[in-house]
């Protein structure tokens, strides 16, 4: 929502200046000058990265849109997952939770967090760290470390988008000077035609360079921005799971290791610790 909401006040606010000022919003639109930049950019973009990374980037931007960043219910909502989890796995015992882990689709617990469950990635993580605990094919010391290869992994893969995304912002002003100097070159070759014809040539010819710039500084540039932003929260939500799941593998009582959990994360994202206590204890594994 507040990514739409800035995008109208970029347009807006140059807009209204722009009439303000005494112009018409007619002048700005040269369609040429349009065909140009967006072609050259969507060349620039097919030959700057593989498919599958473009294809990321694709993802990574209409995230932005969808939702971006977890929140404080997310956090609450994986919490309370994991204790659930932890919970089953000290009465029932760790193959109590083999059920939940091979078809969490169809988990008892798990569908009570319908947000959670929509996210496959994140699922996928939770039901992959669990498994090993659950087979018994790995010592609760060597699991952390394996956590954060898979971490780590998935922070290289999200440098895709951004890079992609910083190549255009940085070529889409000079993108904007080339199509300004065709303009150029045409104005050049009806130098003969008189003041009038002359002005709308250099016009439409100068407006390839505001495209450039506008889009780059007004739209491409903020929105990687923010991509960085949401692709380190969700680094910190992976973190935050793979130190409470490495915690109970630890032999924590489940309690602790979401305490644990709880205070890797900032203060507004997270209940206080007598507030989140009673919350998990009202939960169907408390």
């Amino acid at each position: 929502m507040f990514v739409i909401i800035g995008y109208i006040i970029v347009i807006g606010s140059t807009l209204g200046a722009f009439i303000m000022a005494g112009g018409q919003v007619g002048l700005l639109i040269h369609i040429t000058e349009v065909i140009a930049i967006g072609g050259i950019t969507a060349g620039v973009v097919l030959v700057c990265a593989p498919m599958s990374i473009l294809i990321h980037t694709i993802h990574a931007v209409l995230g932005v849109f969808k939702g971006g960043a977890p929140g404080k219910d997310d956090y609450l909502d994986l919490l309370k997952i994991l204790y659930e989890l932890f919970m089953l796995g000290r009465r029932n015992g760790l193959l109590a939770l083999d059920e939940h882990v091979s078809s969490p689709e169809s988990s008892s617990i798990f569908q009570n967090y319908p947000k959670f469950v929509g996210d496959k990635n994140k699922v996928t993580f939770l039901c992959s760290a669990l498994r090993p605990i659950i087979d018994g094919k790995i010592k609760p010391d060597q699991l952390e470390p394996l956590l954060k290869a898979e971490i780590d992994a998935k922070k290289q893969a999200s440098h895709g988008p951004i890079n992609v995304l910083h190549l255009i912002g940085d070529s889409l002003p000079g993108i904007g000077i080339v199509a300004a100097v065709m303009g150029i070159i045409l104005t050049m070759s009806v130098i003969d035609q008189g003041t009038m014809v002359i002005g709308a040539k250099v016009s439409a010819a100068l407006s390839g360079t505001f495209y450039g710039i506008f889009a780059a500084y007004g739209f491409v540039n903020p929105l990687c921005n923010l991509i960085v932003f949401n692709n380190e929260a969700e680094e910190s939500y992976y973190i935050c799971m793979s130190r409470s799941i490495g915690a109970f593998a630890r032999g924590l009582a489940p309690i602790m290791a979401v305490e644990l959990a709880r205070r890797s994360l900032e203060a507004d994202l997270v209940p206080g610790a007598d507030d989140l206590e009673n919350i998990l204890k009202s939960t169907g594994g408390g």
